[in-house]
């Protein structure tokens, strides 16, 4: 089978539907991340079929879609994991190339997995700082590679401050102590220090208690309250619409259409996820 080259015409899938193009109080001329037409195949399956995607300064962008929609395909095209066959990246405007989510990390694109890649033997700060710890100043940094835990204790303690996240005091805590709640906060800690222009969360309430999950969705309204873009990947609708700006939503490798959780309902949403309902200018059946 031929990489599909029919585009979805109905909303291109980046401004929501019934909502003027300037989209609320974070809307900007230049998009912090903006995907055009993404390609990528497998063999004779097809992840994405030429999706667009922009993401708005400040803004929470929601990624649904039903199991083989092409999410994680997508978020690890944004996030470097994969590589495109076709389309491009622009990275406020800049067209950018992601060979390894370690291009994208230094470009300040942050990913915290439903695995969320934290280590249980270590403390809180010495996961903060995983693969980037600080080396103490002068001679013993320089020569003897010593760290400068202290400096990295204080540095994630004020994290999790400016984070509202009061649960985690101790940073010589072990991770493995730590609620699935609490490891998932250490996790999004990491990323919003590290993140300078996106964090991307996959996930990051499955498995959760209610409790833990509101822990979860207060983090993620509070990088949005600092001006710190996310997009959150969930199967659970409530949560997305309950702190989202927009929902992106993903049918059979296409983008289905942008809606915006004021004008849409969570079934109505579902109804275009699974062609139930369509958008209109969506066409009948993707094009392959």
């Amino acid at each position: 089978m031929n990489a599909p080259t029919g585009k979805s015409t109905g909303n291109a899938g980046n401004e929501p539907t019934g909502v003027s193009s300037g989209n609320g109080p974070h809307a900007s001329a230049t998009h912090v991340l903006e995907a055009r037409g993404l390609v990528k195949t497998f063999g004779h399956v097809i992840g994405l079929a030429d999706v667009d995607l922009v993401l708005h300064p400040g803004e929470v962008l929601g990624i649904i879609g039903d199991n083989g929609a092409g999410k994680s395909t997508l978020i690890k095209c944004l996030s470097g994991a994969l590589q495109p066959d076709r389309g491009e990246l622009l990275l406020e405007g800049k067209p950018v190339s992601f060979k390894s989510p370690l291009d994208a990390k230094l470009a300040g694109i942050e990913t915290v997995y439903q695995t969320l890649a934290v280590s249980p033997a270590l403390d809180i700060a010495s996961n903060m700082y995983l693969g980037r710890e600080v080396r103490a100043k002068g001679p013993l940094g320089t020569v003897c590679r010593k760290l400068d835990k202290r400096g990295m204790r204080t540095r994630a303690k004020e994290q999790m401050t400016k984070l509202g996240i009061s649960t985690l005091q101790d940073m010589n805590q072990r991770v493995e102590t730590l609620s699935g709640g609490q490891r998932q906060a250490v996790a999004v800690a990491r990323a919003a220090a590290f993140g300078s222009k996106v964090v991307i969360l996959d996930e990051p309430t499955a498995a959760l208690g209610v409790r833990e999950s509101n822990q979860v969705l207060d983090l993620i309204r509070q990088l949005r309250r600092q001006d710190l873009p996310v997009i959150l990947i969930s199967h659970n609708m409530p949560h997305v619409f309950d702190v989202a700006d927009r929902v992106h939503i993903q049918r059979l490798g296409h983008c289905a259409g942008v809606v915006s959780p004021k004008t849409t309902t969570p079934e109505e949403a579902v109804a275009i996820m699974t062609g139930a309902k369509r958008l209109a200018g969506e066409p009948a059946e993707p094009a392959v």
